[in-house]
Formats: C-alpha cells, sequence, structure tokens
C-alpha cells in the first residue's frame, strides 16, 4: 500500500474536494490540495517551498483572473506541508494569517485526524478568503476542486 493509502482513502479525497467546493462558493479564491505521495526524483534536493512553487505554476494556479489562487500541498513521505497563496492574496492577507492556519492542520495531522485536518483548513481558507475577495455575481470555478495526487 503506498503512503497516500495509509493517510487518506479514495473517499477521503472525495469529500476534501467536496471541501473546496464548498469554500470557494463564497469567494473569488480558488483553493486547491495536492498530496504527492512520495516527493519526485527531480525534488529531492529541494526544500518544500520550492517544491509548493512548482506545484503551484504546474496546476495553472497562477493564471487565475485575480491572482487569488491558494495551495495546500502535503508531502507524505517527508510529513511535511505547505500552504502557498497567489500574488493577489499576499496584497491582502498577511502571511501570519497563513501560519496560524497551518499551525491548526499542524495539530490535526499530529492527533492523526488527516481528512478533518485538511477539510478544515480548506474552510478556513475558503473564510479568510471571502472576507477579502467575495464571491462576484460574474465568478467562474476556474480551478477544478479536485484532490492532485502525486
Amino acid at each position: 500500500m503506498s503512503l497516500l493509502g495509509i493517510y487518506f482513502s479514495k473517499a477521503d479525497l472525495k469529500a476534501i474536494a467536496t471541501a473546496c467546493s464548498e469554500a470557494e462558493k463564497n469567494t473569488s479564491g480558488e483553493i486547491r490540495v495536492s498530496v504527492f505521495s512520495k516527493t519526485p526524483t527531480q525534488f529531492k534536493d529541494k526544500d518544500i517551498m520550492e517544491i509548493a512553487l512548482d506545484e503551484f505554476f504546474r496546476l495553472g494556479m497562477d493564471k487565475t483572473h485575480d491572482r487569488t489562487g491558494i495551495l495546500l500541498l502535503i508531502l507524505l513521505d517527508r510529513r511535511k506541508f505547505q500552504i502557498l497563496g497567489d500574488e493577489g492574496i499576499h496584497t491582502k492577507i498577511d502571511q501570519s494569517v497563513w501560519d496560524e492556519v497551518a499551525e491548526s492542520l499542524s495539530q490535526d495531522f499530529k492527533q492523526h485526524n488527516y481528512k478533518t485536518g485538511v477539510m478544515n483548513v480548506v474552510t478556513k481558507m475558503g473564510a479568510i478568503l471571502s472576507e477579502h475577495f467575495p464571491r462576484k455575481n460574474d465568478d467562474v470555478n476556474e480551478l477544478t476542486d479536485e484532490v492532485s495526487v502525486r
């Protein structure tokens, strides 16, 4: 069994995707979750921020209309994660806000609450984004809500 199967079932991934969809209902922001079971070889010497940046661009998150994409990247083999927002988000929301959200996920992961932790973080991301980037009348879902698995 891969690390992914140990931490997340297919039903868990579907529930997380649904949480992304729900979290985006009140914001023009775009939320994605990406889970790496094993860090790809080309990233073995990279830190998590570099990997998150690569994944952010690979998923096209830099192409949203208002630059309001935000990624939660989880590296299961390294037992690390990174929250990375686009430049539109950083103009209005301080990094300390995301650090606080990250701390709550750390606590959930320490208690082995993987699915619940990710869903809670996605919900928090949506709530924070909705304060600064409310949903517009012409808003469309620019990115899939599916969890990217590698």
